[in-house]
């Protein structure tokens, strides 16, 4: 059993180049806490550490329900640490393998746009929004966090270090162009894509089919499939429009328009069910629609 102060570490519940989270418990509090700490590796370079603890920071400023909170920060055998919430259910990256219902997958969507709009209201990009970082908690809430590679839109507005995840990465990003409020919503509408499809809009293992896509690129169409509505494709197009400009205007008003489509698919789904009939009715109507035509051959006959 590992410890950190107070607090206990059971068991790492996920890991990246820079640090190590893991799942642990406030021997004090007695309570579930999750604990993040920066690799050994790069423990003594400045940069990151800074950038490490400048996470912490901005998790602590907010205060709302869908962004993880920071509850303490320290230092272990030289290492800084810092110690958040934790969430029990898990991430979206859970939830894409295979996918679930198209009801279930735009709802985690919908919670998903909403998580990151509370960033850009404080006025963050997250520029690394990706399944993996959209925690769930037990009452269905989707929590944004790992901040890591967060940017104050107020600083964002020039030449960008490229930072992210390629297949979730706005093409502005991967050039290291200005990024906005729209590049979140890329990213959102590709974690939108892997929730219904299983798998991500575009395949980016040649990093340049991501530098170089053109601008009428569309990823392939999923209504075929029966189980999504067509308007939910062009909704998706247009979120990972290669040009900022063609995407909806903020992660808010692409949940708004997904949460518009899940209605509309219901009532389709009813009216579907509407137009069932039994097997008496379809006699009748066959038989007054032969009754109907008869009628009219003898009025042109006569």
């Amino acid at each position: 059993m590992k410890q950190i102060g107070r607090y206990r570490l059971d068991e790492v519940e996920g890991f990246g180049a820079f640090a190590t989270v893991w799942r642990g418990f406030d021997v004090e509090l007695e309570t579930p806490v999750a604990v993040k700490v920066l690799a050994e590796n790069w423990a003594h370079h400045a940069d990151v550490r800074e950038r490490f603890l400048a996470e912490a920071r901005l998790l602590r400023q907010i205060h709302d329900p869908r962004v993880v909170r920071v509850h303490d920060i320290g230092t272990h055998e030289d290492r800084p640490f810092f110690v958040m919430d934790y969430v029990s259910g898990g991430t979206v990256a859970d939830r894409v393998k295979p996918p679930g219902s198209t009801e279930d997958a735009l709802r985690l969507a919908v919670e998903c746009a909403r998580a990151v709009q509370v960033l850009h209201d404080e006025g963050m990009l997250h520029r690394d929004v990706k399944p993996s970082n959209l925690l769930i908690a037990e009452d269905g809430r989707v929590l944004v966090a790992d901040l890591g590679s967060a940017k104050r839109l107020a600083e964002a507005s020039g030449v960008t270090v490229t930072t992210g995840t390629p297949a979730y990465m706005a093409p502005e990003q991967a050039r290291g162009a200005p990024v906005g409020p729209r590049s979140d919503v890329y990213s959102l509408g590709a974690v939108t894509y892997e929730l219904l499809s299983g798998r991500p809009p575009y395949d980016v293992s040649d990093p340049g089919t991501l530098l170089h896509r053109s601008n009428d690129s569309r990823p392939a169409p999923l209504a075929s499939s029966g189980t999504v509505p067509r308007n939910l494709d062009h909704l998706l197009a247009s979120s990972l429009a290669t040009r900022p400009d063609d995407r909806p205007e903020s992660a808010a008003a692409f949940a708004d328009t997904l949460e518009q489509i899940a209605g509309g698919a219901k009532v389709r789904h009813v009216r579907r069910v509407r137009r069932e009939v039994s097997p008496g009715l379809a006699i009748t109507l066959a038989v007054l629609v032969f009754a109907a035509s008869a009628a009219a051959t003898w009025f042109l006959i006569g």
